[in-house]
């Protein structure tokens, strides 16, 4: 059940930002013999930023990765922006509002680990999967009761669509 605080926060957001690894993956790295990385993405996940989009609320991926895997699923599923190599991600916080006018109140983010912390700590609604680090669950507004790479990003994705009274059906 959502609290009147957290519907009130959620009521306010204009645009999701997401980590990667741990979120809309389950933080699993395959490597081929070749050494190349393969990731394992959850189709709900693809499926809560169709929806989003859908209904004017852009999803920005924020990931300190640089792998052609995300740049290939964030081009497929329509990501409107994806800032990869992002060391600290709260730094990219007010280029985002710049960018899209908006407040940080207006902004979600989905982290799961220590380097999502500090973006965590300063947007509208901050969110983690079920299986996101201890220290990240005792900073967050939500925590997902999906694991990460288990569509802990469409819970997200429905939980704003909801509250802003949208749909969350095709």
């Amino acid at each position: 059940m959502i609290n009147s605080n957290l519907r009130k926060k959620l009521s306010k957001i204009k645009i999701v930002l997401t980590d990667v690894d741990g979120v809309l993956t389950d933080g699993g790295m395959y490597y081929t013999k070749e050494g190349d990385v393969m990731k394992k993405f959850h189709a709900r996940d693809g499926m809560g930023v169709t929806l989003l989009r859908k209904n004017n609320i852009p999803t920005i991926i924020v990931t300190k990765e640089k792998n052609q895997i995300i740049r290939k699923w964030s081009k497929k599923m329509n990501v409107k922006k994806l800032y990869d190599g992002v060391q600290m991600k709260e730094t990219i916080l007010e280029k985002i509002c710049n960018e899209f006018s908006l407040k940080p109140s207006e902004v979600a983010f989905i982290g799961d680990d220590v380097n999502d912390l500090g973006l965590l700590k300063i947007v509208g609604f901050s969110a983690t999967p079920y299986d996101g680090h201890e220290i990240v669950k005792k900073t967050v507004d939500y925590i997902c009761k999906t694991s990460g790479g288990h569509a802990a990003f469409r819970e997200i994705a429905d939980l704003v669509l909801i509250q802003l009274k949208k749909t969350v059906s095709r």
